[in-house]
């Protein structure tokens, strides 16, 4: 398999064939705002950074971790170091880690099993350092006959190494996020709360007796993007996760928040990259 150099490469791979792809990146690509995408991701830090926004929830980025991110949840990496940023970023199609599983052994585990408190960040030992990136190498060195077994196998042994770890790691005890402002991580809680209620700039700042220009300042400062960017990210993951789960798009729309049907549709469609209707035509078949 050959190694890509760009996220969207991966992603765009990965939503074409199926199946999974990998993203060497040594340097910067133009920062993604708040996002999501119909691939699970699994981004892990070779050289760290600072921190991770996934969904209401923070994380200090260091060497050695790795993050889990499914299909449904808006995440955004800020306030990066700027001289290195090395990484390994694995989009992987959902359909893939279901298709290889067993009876016995789920691969998909990681990302749609979530527990109640659970962390989207795993800190990998050594051993488990020097494994992960054995796989990545044999997947990416595989050329010729048999490249496709080689690129499945080492695949299927990575998803049980990283599905191992999450079982026996106590992630909400040993990697809390981190919190980097507690006005910032009061707005995100009072956001998520009341995320399928209309909520406002001016109704924020007066909730938290700011001014709506301080407010909007220190959200952007915290987590690289605007409020009303984030509020429409998550409403997105929401109607998301209703349509996967068979709901209309009429019901899906009036339960993810969003004021009305136009702004929903054009949003979903710039985000997600297909109308809602088709979103849920795709999904269910």
């Amino acid at each position: 398999m050959d190694e890509l150099f760009s996220c969207r490469q991966a992603m765009n791979h990965c939503s074409a064939t199926h199946t999974f792809a990998i993203a060497h990146l040594y340097q910067e690509e133009e920062t993604m705002d708040m996002h999501i995408h119909d691939c699970y991701e699994m981004y892990y830090s070779i050289s760290g950074g600072k921190q991770f926004l996934i969904d209401n929830k923070f994380y200090a980025i260091t060497p050695g971790d790795i993050f889990i991110i499914n299909q449904y949840e808006s995440h955004k990496i800020t306030q990066l170091d700027k001289m290195i940023h090395e990484r390994i970023v694995l989009s992987i199609h959902p359909d893939y880690t279901k298709r290889l599983s067993s009876q016995e052994t789920d691969l998909d585990a990681c990302f749609s099993g979530r527990p109640a408190g659970f962390s989207h960040k795993l800190p990998l030992n050594r051993e488990q350092q020097t494994r992960f990136l054995y796989y990545i190498n044999k997947i990416t060195g595989a050329k010729g006959y048999g490249h496709d077994i080689i690129e499945q196998s080492a695949f299927m042994e990575l998803m049980i190494l990283i599905n191992s770890a999450v079982r026996t790691s106590h992630l909400p005890q040993s990697t809390p996020p981190i919190i980097y402002s507690q006005q910032v991580d009061d707005i995100l809680a009072y956001i998520n709360l009341n995320i399928t209620s209309p909520i406002t700039i001016e109704q924020l700042a007066g909730e938290f007796f700011l001014s709506e220009s301080y407010i909007c300042r220190i959200f952007k400062s915290a987590t690289g993007t605007t409020i009303n960017k984030y509020i429409s990210a998550r409403r997105i993951s929401i109607a998301k996760a209703l349509l996967s789960d068979g709901i209309s798009v009429t019901e899906a729309y009036e339960k993810s928040g969003f004021s009305d049907y136009s702004n929903f549709f054009k949003a979903f469609t710039k985000a997600v990259g297909i109308s809602p209707k088709k979103y849920a035509q795709c999904s269910v078949s």
